[in-house]
């Protein structure tokens, strides 16, 4: 029997572009967008990402920075598809770790689930990672000003077969 319980993911990374997130956890459904004041976005790998990192290149988490902020998508999700999520995440070989956020919404503050990068280390992004950032970040209709700042984020020049391949593919 399937748990009727759910939670919410606060995605600034990757998992902004639905058919990314969808890949390994079929529950997500769009909530709203958010925004996480005093956090930053930064781009790198801890030692475990650098060793299989299948983006070729950093990725994303989030530091804490008073006056900045992050946004992104809240996204509603089954309790059955936690465990895949942290998976995902790398949460069992220690990539990320989980924590409770509070995210500004138009409906108010809410708590959501995401995740911070252990041991991280900056490293710019691939462009297919910045790529699958931004065409999230659009169609989930985030504010064109932190659009255009994700879409000015410098890469690291990388040009061969990464995940992107995978979702691309998805989306046909």
């Amino acid at each position: 029997m399937t748990s009727k319980a759910t939670f919410l993911y606060f995605a600034f990374g990757s998992n902004l572009l639905k058919e990314r997130l969808q890949l390994m956890n079929p529950s997500a459904t769009f909530y709203c967008i958010g925004k996480l004041k005093d956090y930053e976005l930064n781009f790198g790998f801890n030692g475990e990402t650098l060793k299989s990192n299948k983006w070729h290149g950093g990725v994303a988490t989030i530091e804490e920075s008073e006056g900045n902020t992050v946004w992104g998508v809240v996204w509603k999700m089954s309790n059955d598809n936690m465990d895949s999520l942290d998976k995902q995440e790398g949460v069992d070989k220690g990539v990320y770790r989980p924590l409770e956020v509070k995210v500004e919404t138009d409906e108010g503050e809410i708590v959501c689930r995401t995740y911070k990068m252990n041991d991280f280390n900056t490293n710019l992004p691939s462009p297919q990672y910045k790529q699958v950032i931004c065409l999230g970040a659009k169609q989930n209709g985030l504010p064109l000003d932190y659009i255009k700042k994700l879409e000015a984020v410098k890469t690291n020049d990388y040009s061969g077969p990464s995940i992107l391949d995978d979702i691309q593919e998805s989306m046909k």
